[in-house]
């Protein structure tokens, strides 16, 4: 709070000092206002991050290619005399952010427009003729290691080497599904080649028209969007500029009112993205879906596809949302293999209630144990009487305990974190007293945050399950479990390792009177440490259990993302480990054991290392038999994989007592229950959790907590 004080005294200070000319009546185009809203953004960013960053000719030089990328991601539009011309501002952008100077980005936005219209006389021209497809060539589609082009003479040949691939992918896909339409009916017309090929450019010409109707659909405001995000993304990767519309829906989202398939979006480039499944939700229920997902397509059931690559997101998600009952079908590009997928999904609404804590209990060997999962950490600070997340975690361990259950599983897998307040309450149920997190602003000294309530809902056996997408309050309670020895962490080989803090500051906020929303910038303020004095940031927490899944070898996480701000450590807080377990190291001994030696578990290792095999290899073939022989090959390997996760427990899954009665009243409630079960039966990863639970065994002195 001192330091949001602070910042609003100093910047409007600042700007109160320095004269905009603004009319009552600004639109788009207005130059005095993208000026103004650089300004603001620069006081606030230098003043006010939890970085101190020189504008210098280092972070310039971050500026020039961040937004140049930004802009041409697939190397479609500028070329090296493009480059030559845009580097005279190489290492003077610091200056002219000083200046409120945006010069560069008139030059290169101009020239980007420039390019758009040229780009469409030439991918007409490429796709009036079909491609050589016996040539032996290839394409390199990590665009972040391909230069650019060194003029426009090998620019078209960058053109065609993507229209050419786009191309021989639906031809091949084109005959796999001919293939299978004539095993059902060999009476159905077969098409040859040069037919399926001549369908296939004008699909792709089509979406290529599609493409580009919405690119000229955008406003300045929206290419201006992405230079400011060039500039503060030189702090850090969370700290962005939130255009108005974005922050529209950001408000939209904080007060949980999502409807569709469940699904958060946002913008990569030209891209859709899958940032987080909705627990409970329409995509989570289907299966198919995951973050790192890009959406390529949207169909209303049987109907065309529509391309929405180069859509605004706003756009997108107008077709993926849609009435309930009514079928949607995504063309997504996996993020693990790089495959394309159709994934269709029965639209619903998407209740919040699904995103709250829900628990299960299950009796292993005469023994009954109780599932608490906690899809994130909520709260309303809006109105504080609302159920939170801590409130309802502290009820639902309570009516487990009823259920006389002997062990604990706190299931934190997928939780990308909330508030703070939460996990502190959170971390207060499962120790006496004692600090739970330390928190640090620039120049400060951590602050330590303690639970002072002495008082403990849950003493028994514990055991914390994550993945590679918990993230920041699920890694400091994981953490605080882990240093106390409260309970055992188990999941992926370490968390997401997203340590750090962001607040949202409306411009408007600083810049009194002025009559058009300027947007927001959500800004990193402050970094999390353990109470061990370790930050969570880019390490996360190494799981003391660590089981093979999928993401075992990707690059996934804080620690692969460019710019992340580094780890480092403070003073450890004053606290005492509970040493609650007689056998603690055992039993993570045993269970490293069962692991290395299920071969479920080895064949999951064996796949994540072929995913990590696939993700790095990023060059096709453009002769079209070689480029089907290396799909029908990737195919088959893939097929070897294809049940590696299916696994069955023996044991059953119920919902606590309380639960029962309300299932009368509610069907869809006992739907949703019915189908979270199954899935439990399911979970290979839960199975060997609960291994673990039933052998813990508390010391001599324990005595489970009453109510």
């Amino acid at each position: 709070m001192r330091l949001k004080v602070l910042i609003t005294l100093v910047v409007t200070l600042l700007i109160s000092n320095h004269t905009y000319a603004y009319n009552e009546h600004t639109n788009d185009k207005d130059p005095e206002k993208d000026k103004l809203i650089l300004y603001v953004l620069k006081n606030l960013l230098t003043r006010g991050h939890y970085v101190q960053k020189d504008l210098n000719d280092t972070f310039s030089e971050h500026v020039y290619n961040e937004f140049i990328n930004n802009l041409d991601p697939s190397k479609r539009y500028f070329t090296q005399d493009d480059l030559k011309e845009f580097s005279q501002y190489k290492f003077e952008i610091d200056d002219q952010l000083r200046e409120s100077n945006i010069a560069f980005y008139k030059l290169v936005y101009g020239r980007f427009l420039e390019k758009i219209k040229a780009a469409k006389l030439t991918y007409n021209t490429l796709l009036l003729q079909p491609f050589n497809y016996e040539k032996d060539e290839e394409i390199n589609i990590d665009y972040d290691k391909v230069p650019f082009a060194k003029d426009e003479n090998e620019l078209i040949q960058y053109w065609r080497k993507q229209l050419k691939l786009q191309v021989i992918s639906r031809v091949q896909d084109a005959e796999e599904q001919q293939e299978e339409k004539l095993k059902k009916d060999k009476k159905a017309k077969k098409k040859s080649f040069e037919e399926l090929e001549y369908d296939a450019r004008k699909e792709v010409l089509k979406n290529m028209e599609d493409l580009y109707i919405r690119i000229e659909e955008l406003e300045n405001s929206d290419w201006y969007s992405t230079f400011l995000n060039s500039v503060v993304s030189g702090f850090d990767p969370h700290t962005s500029y939130m255009s108005p519309r974005i922050k529209s829906r950001f408000d939209q989202d904080m007060s949980g009112k999502l409807e569709g398939i469940g699904a958060r979006l946002q913008k990569e480039g030209i891209y859709t993205k899958i940032v987080e499944l909705v627990s409970g939700g329409p995509a989570w229920k289907q299966g198919e879906l995951e973050p790192g997902d890009i959406i390529l397509k949207v169909a209303q059931g049987e109907e065309e596809p529509l391309d929405i690559v180069g859509m605004r997101l706003d756009d997108a998600i107008t077709f993926i949302k849609g009435k309930k009952g009514t079928e949607v079908r995504l063309t997504v590009k996996k993020k693990l293999d790089g495959s394309t997928k159709v994934i269709p999904i029965i639209r619903d609404i998407v209740e919040l209630e699904e995103t709250f804590v829900k628990s299960s209990v299950v009796e292993k060997n005469g023994k009954k144990y109780g599932i608490i999962n906690l899809p994130k950490f909520y709260i309303d600070f809006s109105d504080v009487k609302k159920r939170n997340a801590a409130s309802d975690m502290e009820r639902e361990i309570e009516r487990l305990k009823k259920e006389n259950i002997e062990g604990l599983i706190v299931d934190l897998r997928n939780n990308g974190g909330g508030s703070l307040k939460t996990v502190i309450d959170i971390g207060g149920l499962f120790i006496d007293k004692g600090p739970i997190v330390q928190v640090k602003y620039r120049g400060e000294a951590a602050s330590i945050k303690n639970d002072t309530d002495g008082k403990t809902s849950w003493n028994g056996p514990l055991v914390v399950m994550v993945n590679e997408m918990s993230a920041s309050a699920s890694e400091i309670f994981a953490a605080a479990m882990q240093d106390y020895g409260r309970g055992v962490i188990i999941g992926g080989k370490q968390t997401y390792g997203k340590g750090t803090v962001q607040n949202v500051l409306p411009l408007n906020y600083y810049v009194k009177k002025y009559p058009d929303d300027l947007g927001a910038l959500k800004m990193t303020i402050q970094k999390f440490y353990r109470i061990n004095g370790g930050s969570t940031q880019i390490e996360g927490v190494y799981s003391d259990i660590a089981m093979p899944d999928r993401y075992s070898y990707m690059e996934f996480g804080e620690r692969d993302l460019d710019g992340a701000l580094p780890w480092d450590r403070v003073k450890p807080a004053n606290y005492k480990r509970t040493s609650s377990y007689s056998n603690f190291g055992e039993v993570i001994s045993s269970s490293k054991e069962r692991i290395n030696a299920d071969p479920k578990f080895i064949s999951i290792n064996e796949y994540a290392k072929w995913l990590k095999k696939n993700q790095d290899d990023n060059t096709y073939s453009l002769n079209y038999d070689l480029y089907k022989q290396e799909s029908e090959d990737l195919q088959k390997e893939g097929k070897k994989f294809k049940d590696i996760f299916k696994f069955e427990s023996k044991l059953d899954f119920n919902s606590p007592e309380y639960e029962v009665p309300l299932f009368k009243q509610d069907s869809v409630l006992k739907d949703k229950r019915v189908a979270w079960h199954k899935n439990m039966k399911k979970d290979i990863y839960l199975n060997e959790a609960l291994n673990v639970l039933s052998e813990l065994k508390m010391k001599n002195n324990y005595q489970l907590v009453k109510k």
